[in-house]
């Protein structure tokens, strides 16, 4: 059987659609599998680490902002939708299966228009664009909430859930040795406040205006940056340090990128974060209280929508980015505190999770593609 996955842009898409591959090439060993994604995106470096080949598009998403941009966007459309139909005759797969974003429009769209079945996996409480215009000719929508017939139609859905990284899932470790391993204090609760790869400009901010305060609850810190923050946030670590000599690795510590995320999800009392999909998928699976952070720039708004799924039922504390400068550290501090609080989120965030989804979301595209 031959497989084409096509989608990307954020990790939010690139570790679903792995988790899928992976879940076909397990369950399904002579499976081929194509990814096609955006050029110049992630995706073209951690598709081929995985050991899967990609082809890159040059497709963008559109600037709803600046719409004079849009000219250069649609050429660029243009020139994936012919790459696309090169891509479906040389590779002639049995099924495509598009995890959303941008990237998986062109392919999907010219997949429908050969009579190739398609399925689409849906990670957000809110539907996506390229999701919402492939939805009338998808064989299958997979998702991840309730309620989404108010996007697609009723009679393909199936609730699925997220794909997560299986590497999230369990240390075999209890809290106190999460703990030691990272380094940290193992008698103190641990905050862990996650960025994403890239980073994220408000929750640094937020960071340097409260890390004193969150320190002197008597909490420890994890605090990942990302990449695009790492030097900034390394020389105000530095002036921090000076002015704190008191505050040792084992209370602190700042970083761009968190390689380990098993051992934060296992040692952390609690995780401030965004909302994207993926992260509320694995804080589901691994039952952790956490503190979402909304990313007011991404489509439709569809992070602050994940988050109100959540917090609707308990699942989480949300702090909207404009308050989040004034606002995060009294919250941090707050449940930090609250032991009881902390329980009950981690257990209705645990009640909401659906477990094995890449598998499900798998033997759906093997049936589909056989039938």
């Amino acid at each position: 059987m031959k497989v084409l996955i096509s989608g990307g842009g954020t990790g939010g898409h690139i570790f679903p659609a792995l988790s899928i591959a992976n879940a076909m090439c397990r369950l399904y060993p002579d499976t081929e599998i194509l990814f096609v994604g955006a050029s110049g995106r992630m995706e073209m470096e951690r598709v081929p680490e995985a050991g899967y080949k990609i082809v890159g598009l040059p497709v963008a998403g559109f600037d709803r902002r600046r719409l004079w941009r849009n000219f250069a966007v649609l050429a660029k459309l243009y020139k994936s939708m012919r790459m696309a139909k090169k891509v479906l005759r040389d590779f002639d797969p049995d099924i495509c299966i598009g995890v959303g974003g941008y990237a998986s429009g062109p392919m999907l769209k010219e997949a429908q228009k050969k009579g190739i079945p398609t399925l689409l996996q849906e990670q957000n409480s809110y539907a996506g664009v390229t999701n919402k215009l492939l939805a009338r000719k998808a064989k299958a929508i997979c998702v991840a909430y309730e309620g989404m017939e108010r996007f697609f139609p009723a009679e393909t859905i199936t609730l699925t859930g997220n794909p997560v990284r299986k590497n999230i899932i369990a240390t075999g470790l209890n809290k106190s040795r999460a703990k030691e391993q990272m380094g940290f204090d193992p008698e103190r609760p641990l905050v862990a406040v996650v960025g994403g790869s890239l980073g994220a400009r408000t929750l640094n901010d937020s960071m340097k205006a409260g890390l004193e305060a969150i320190l002197e609850s008597g909490a420890s810190v994890l605090w990942q940056t990302g990449k695009f923050y790492a030097d900034e946030c390394a020389e105000f670590e530095k002036q921090f340090r000076r002015n704190r000599p008191d505050i040792t690795e084992e209370r602190l510590q700042i970083t761009p990128f968190i390689s380990r995320m098993d051992l934060v999800y296992s040692g952390a009392d609690l995780l401030v974060s965004r909302a994207g999909a993926s992260t509320i998928s694995e804080l589901q699976i691994v039952g952790m209280p956490a503190i979402l952070v909304p990313s007011p720039n991404v489509a439709e708004d569809h992070q602050r929508k994940n988050a109100e799924a959540l917090t609707r039922r308990g699942a989480a504390v949300m702090v909207l980015d404009a308050d989040a400068r004034a606002k995060l550290a009294g919250e941090v501090v707050r449940l930090l505190a609250d032991e009881e609080a902390r329980a009950g989120i981690a257990s209705n965030v645990a009640a909401m999770a659906l477990p094995g989804a890449d598998e499900i979301i798998a033997r759906k595209a093997h049936d589909i593609a056989a039938n």
